[in-house]
């Protein structure tokens, strides 16, 4: 999860009651979030990936794995 930044935790504090509840940070969550995140920005770079010109599953996934598989080994 993205901290909440400090503007708005002070907005919330102004409203008081009606303010919400505070929203929960785990950093090693979000570092772990990062990995996924930059692994499907990497997916992106093979156009048949990013496109999904593939007319079935079977050979799209196959792509996705050659693609993990490609990552993995650089």
């Amino acid at each position: 999860m993205i901290p909440e930044p400090s503007d708005q935790i002070r907005h919330r504090k102004n409203k008081g009651s009606r303010g919400g509840r505070p929203v929960a940070f785990n950093a090693s969550d979000y570092k772990q979030r990062n990995v996924v995140e930059r692994a499907f920005n990497h997916m992106k770079n093979w156009r048949g990936l990013a496109t999904r010109y593939d007319k079935h599953a079977v050979i799209y996934r196959g792509g996705v794995v050659l693609a993990a598989i490609m990552l993995w080994l650089a």
